[in-house]
């Protein structure tokens, strides 16, 4: 495991700052080529923060100025309150990590892994531990060397989600397991949302970053071009029914349509209309139009995503 999984130093005391985590102008360049360019971003305490991108985006060199493993060429990154690099320790001392390529003894049994970090963190740490793997399914008794790839993410995940700290950094925390583990690894989140925690989630899997996350930042070359807040895209909806002629008109005798209208666009044969808000103000009317073939549909982070990752998306040269 990293150093951030296994550091037990005493800390400066907490800030009571709302957020957790907190950049500034944060950039990294290596030689030439500029890695992180210049970013701002908050996370709120209590909340699970998606970071999404693909690879070469930023995410990974993001995580890694914040856990001080990589000093900036230029801003700051502070985590409670603590700057990243030149207080790292004190920053390990309230983050648990789960790197995306989580390496653990390859000689010790499942359980003795568990018992080595116990004895670098709290008296409640082993309990909280082997409840992890029992919930993950995960058997102690084999050696890790002996393990699978997914046995080995979980005891990965089962020693890093018993760290008693306020923010929890995940890279990657379902690779290769099944579908049925993915599902209670993102349960396992959320509890520690709830719990109070701050989750920082990296993945490359769009739904389970829709399902668990309250925000979402999506990278681009280094850079944050979009934030979303997940609650708001969870109340849109696309609807798409077959359609000729103009666009209609929405009424505008509806307060709630007026204060939230939607966004209406011919397809093709297609009329598409993206709902902003809640649909019940939009059922009367879609009725009353000369359509079929209706279809109503969630918008998704898939659509967000694809703006600013799609083949044929222009470079990104602000964050929205």
């Amino acid at each position: 495991m990293h150093a951030a999984s296994l550091e037990s130093a005493v800390a400066p005391r907490a800030t009571h700052a709302a957020n957790i985590v907190v950049t500034r102008g944060l950039t990294k360049q290596f030689g030439s080529l500029t890695a992180l360019d210049g970013v701002d971003f908050t996370v709120p305490r209590g909340e699970i923060c998606g970071l999404l991108g693909p690879n070469g985006a930023g995410k990974s060199t993001l995580i890694r100025l914040l856990l001080g493993y990589l000093r900036p060429t230029a801003g700051e990154a502070r985590i409670d309150g603590l700057d990243c690099y030149t207080q790292s320790p004190a920053v390990h001392a309230r983050t648990a990590y789960l790197p995306g390529d989580a390496r653990l003894f390859a000689q010790m049994r499942g359980s003795d892994v568990l018992k080595f970090f116990a004895g670098l963190r709290d008296a409640g740490y082993a309990d909280r531990a082997a409840g992890l793997a029992g919930r993950l399914d995960l058997d102690l008794t084999r050696h890790t060397a002996a393990m699978s790839t997914g046995m080995r993410q979980k005891l990965a995940l089962a020693a890093v989600l018993a760290v008693d700290a306020p923010l929890l950094v995940l890279d990657e925390p379902t690779a290769n397991l099944d579908p049925t583990v993915r599902g209670e690894v993102l349960s396992l989140v959320r509890e520690a949302r709830d719990a109070g925690r701050t989750v920082l989630f990296s993945s490359h899997v769009l739904d389970e970053v829709e399902t668990a996350c309250d925000r979402v930042v999506v990278l681009r070359r280094g850079r944050f071009v979009h934030l979303q807040d997940m609650h708001h895209l969870r109340r849109q909806h696309r609807i798409r029914m077959r359609w000729q002629g103009p666009p209609p008109e929405p009424p505008r005798t509806s307060a709630e349509l007026l204060a939230d209208p939607p966004e209406i666009r011919l397809d093709g044969n297609d009329l598409v209309i993206i709902a902003p808000g809640p649909l019940a103000p939009l059922l009367g009317w879609l009725a009353t139009l000369p359509a079929d073939e209706v279809r109503i549909e969630p918008v998704g982070l898939a659509a967000v995503y694809e703006q600013f990752h799609s083949p044929d998306s222009a470079p990104a040269d602000s964050t929205t």
